[in-house]
């Protein structure tokens, strides 16, 4: 009996399938479905070969995905999600104290949820001090709660008189440089 057309292209398919499942060893792992269970949403994996194609209005896996969903899975499965936490912090300092203190500080370092700020005056860090507490909230508020552990206030750097050959041993000038 010859063969038809349509059989040639689904032995075709099987073919390419099966050398790409050769060349991924990894794509040969796949979720068992069990009886009466359909992917749901969240699932968003793709299988090797055809697999599970889906229809009608309810939502499958190979439908759309917002893309902030699967950036939030990448995150997760990568374990970024610290690493944006204080990344979107440093970003969003202007935002968090307002554009005024924000023109006046800098973040110096941010790890493990200790915050270190360095401000332009000594003036303006005790200022910065007396405003830790409404800090805290706002980060909490556009950043997430625990984010933040503990902030350091820090005053101005002061420069270095500790320089070339004819420098004394000493303290140096005592001045606050703010």
């Amino acid at each position: 009996m010859a063969d038809r057309p349509d059989d040639d292209a689904a032995a075709f398919q099987a073919l390419e399938r099966a050398r790409e499942l050769a060349k991924n060893p990894a794509a040969r792992r796949r979720r068992k479905w069990k009886a009466g269970e359909r992917p749901g949403e969240a699932d968003t994996a793709a299988g090797p070969g055809l697999g599970y194609a889906g229809s009608g209005a309810k939502p499958s896996r190979r439908d759309p995905q917002k893309l902030g969903n699967l950036a939030e899975a990448l995150l997760d499965a990568r374990g970024w999600t610290d690493e944006v936490e204080s990344a979107s912090v440093i970003t969003k300092w202007p935002e968090i104290v307002g554009d005024d203190v924000a023109s006046h500080t800098e973040i110096e370092s941010f790890q493990e949820g200790r915050l270190v700020v360095r401000a332009s005056s000594t003036a303006w860090a005790t200022n910065l001090k007396y405003l830790l507490g409404p800090v805290r909230s706002r980060i909490a508020e556009v950043v997430g709660p625990e984010v933040v552990t503990e902030i350091v206030v820090l005053g101005p750097k002061a420069p270095s008189w500790k320089h070339g050959i004819r420098s004394v041993q000493g303290r140096g000038p005592r001045d606050t440089y703010g």
